[in-house]
């Protein structure tokens, strides 16, 4: 049965926690936005001149919002164009979802991302109750974001896009990333807690078997617990360890 929004305790039987990076660790939803705008709005102008139509941006809020915030990229930037009546092959698509990443990671660089609070609080209460915790990411950014933003040490592992071979990735959340990052940690799927914010990794993880599946609705309208989530918060905070003993 799935649980009410609000407060949650990860206890009873979860020994482990893997999170998820983009919106659940580190603050990186206007990063994402602006290098989506940066990727799509020169292609935009381009398709409007070509086709003789109106040149209409790509909005931060509304259009990042709707089609690409929580989304793998591929999925993404197929949806938003599909809303602009606009349709391209798959080696066009992996295209501009790679621009994205490059455009994504040169902001990380030049300005930096930081974490969320509430997530450290988190995971350094996890490790005193003597959980274990892992970091996974489906693009290929994941650990060079955490290292930028500090914190990447504060895990027992990270599993990214380039740490991660055999699964689909950077495509699509993968049920056995997760299974992975739990078999690493020595803990069970059933045992283990996970916690995302993209609809399509809380659907691979509920398919795994894991012992609770946590959806972070930052931005609101995520329908997140009809994607898997057993229970939907909207930010860590609202997350407590208990029940079990502290790390020596």
């Amino acid at each position: 049965m799935q649980r009410r929004s609000g407060e949650c305790e990860l206890g009873g039987d979860i020994t482990a926690v893997i999170f998820g990076v983009d919106g659940v660790v580190i603050d990186s939803a206007r990063t994402s936005a602006g290098a989506w705008k940066t990727v799509f709005d020169p292609f935009l102008r381009t398709y409007a001149a070509t086709h003789e139509t109106a040149f209409v941006p790509f909005d931060v809020r509304a259009d990042f919002l709707r089609y690409t915030h929580g989304k793998p990229r591929l999925a993404g930037a197929r949806d938003f164009l599909a809303s602009r009546d606009i349709c391209l092959p798959y080696d066009d698509l992996r295209g501009l979802m790679i621009r994205h990443e490059e455009f994504f990671l040169g902001e990380v660089h030049r300005h930096g991302v930081s974490p969320f609070a509430s997530a450290v609080t988190l995971i350094r209460e996890a490790h005193r109750r003597g959980l274990r915790t892992a970091a996974v990411c489906t693009q290929r950014h994941g650990t060079e974001v955490l290292r930028n933003a500090g914190v990447v040490d504060m895990f027992d592992i990270v599993l990214d896009g380039l740490r991660a071979p055999g699964t689909r990735l950077p495509f699509c959340p993968d049920t056995a990333l997760f299974v992975r990052a739990a078999l690493q940690l020595g803990v069970e799927p059933r045992h283990t807690a996970v916690i995302e914010e993209s609809p399509a990794a809380l659907m691979a993880a509920k398919r795994g078997g894991f012992g609770l599946v946590v959806g972070v609705d930052r931005l609101g309208g995520g329908a997140l617990r009809e994607h898997g989530a057993d229970v939907v918060v909207t930010d860590l905070s609202e997350l407590h360890v208990g029940g079990h003993r502290h790390a020596a």
